[in-house]
């Protein structure tokens, strides 16, 4: 009797895990079948097709013309932020139950991540034998030698400023007499050095144009020049440092994306470096505009973003309390950068930018 019972659940062991590998078997089948299923793939068109343009759109950003409002340099200026549209699609998709609009959402996905991917990781090196930094310290900083303490505290060995104005230039340079030895400025930008400089002069990128602007002299245009270019001597021979603040941009509903004098600063800034004979060269500077506009092309043909090569995410550094676009920059040629960061916030709008570099 004891043994016809032992059978007997064997006998009901085996049949319930034969049910459950049944169950188990027809679950699957069913999610086989209500994948295939027409439904799923006909719902939501609409996040789909919204899938396939946010994909399109970053994919081809180098296409959309700049004809109306600059449009195809505002959305490569915004290019990052393209990527919050994702979850936003995502969950819209769930909502619908949208086969389509979920596979469509693949293309925005692996092109962001394809363009922005390897900026999330710190891609810092040790060795850096230079530190450069750069500030636009603000027109209106309500505390200059504040900003000039912190920007000493930064340790950069050779220091960039722009917008500095005829009010705050006295106090910078007292600031920073004690830790910069050398020193040059040129109208409103201006390069501060523990080594030595040479070969200083002006760098004219076209802030005035047109005949009006080519009759005036050197003289006049100097308290309001925007760019300067120094040597700098190091223990690896010279390094050609250029200091540039580009025209600023506007937006607004009658001319859309407006960068007219920013664009035709950075063509002459491209001009400027592409006849620098220094195979090393180092550009500091507010541009205005983040590398992905098409603005920069001539720039970014002949140098490279510290930030994309050795620094740790974005490095958005405007506005200051909260940056949300990267339009100060530090890039190089001929030299390595190690590390890029930005650094604290000062009394400006802006936020500093520091960079290692060796050789």
């Amino acid at each position: 009797m004891a043994q016809v019972d032992m059978l007997e659940s064997g006998r009901s062991a085996a049949d319930r895990q034969d049910t459950g590998s049944g169950g188990r078997r027809a679950g699957v089948g069913r999610a086989i079948r209500a994948g295939s299923r027409p439904e799923p793939w006909k719902r939501g068109p609409v996040f789909a097709a919204l899938a396939l343009l946010l994909g399109l759109s970053m994919l081809l950003h180098a296409q959309i013309p700049n004809g109306i409002g600059n449009l195809g340099s505002l959305v490569e200026t915004c290019l990052p932020w393209f990527g919050l549209f994702v979850p936003v699609l995502l969950a819209g998709a769930i909502w619908r139950r949208s086969a389509s609009a979920t596979v469509a959402l693949l293309l925005p996905v692996v092109v962001w991540l394809n363009h922005f991917g390897g900026l999330l990781g710190d891609k810092a090196q040790a060795g850096d034998e230079i530190t450069v930094a750069s500030h636009n310290v603000g027109a209106d900083n309500p505390d200059p030698a504040g900003t000039a303490r912190a920007l000493i505290a930064s340790e950069a060995d050779v220091l960039a400023l722009e917008e500095l104005s005829q009010q705050a230039k006295g106090t910078y340079e007292k600031e920073l007499a004690e830790a910069y030895q050398y020193h040059a400025v040129a109208g409103t930008v201006g390069l501060w050095s523990r080594l030595p400089l040479s070969e200083i002069r002006p760098v004219d990128i076209k802030t005035d144009a047109g005949p009006l602007g080519a009759a005036k002299s050197a003289d006049v245009k100097m308290p309001y020049n925007r760019a300067l270019r120094a040597t700098v001597a190091t223990e690896h021979g010279p390094l050609a440092v250029y200091v540039a603040h580009l025209g600023s941009v506007r937006v607004n509903p009658r001319t859309g994306f407006w960068t007219v004098h920013r664009d035709r600063g950075a063509q002459a800034l491209a001009e400027a470096l592409a006849a620098e004979r220094n195979g090393r060269v180092v550009l500091l500077g507010d541009l205005n505009g983040t590398t992905d506009d098409r603005a920069f092309d001539g720039i970014n043909s002949r140098m490279r973003s510290a930030q994309a090569v050795a620094g740790d995410g974005f490095g958005f550094t405007w506005p200051a309390k909260f940056p949300v676009v990267r339009i100060d920059q530090i890039m190089v040629r001929g030299v390595e950068p190690k590390s890029a960061w930005v650094l604290p916030a000062t009394g400006s709008d802006h936020r500093p930018v520091a960079a290692g570099i060796s050789w």
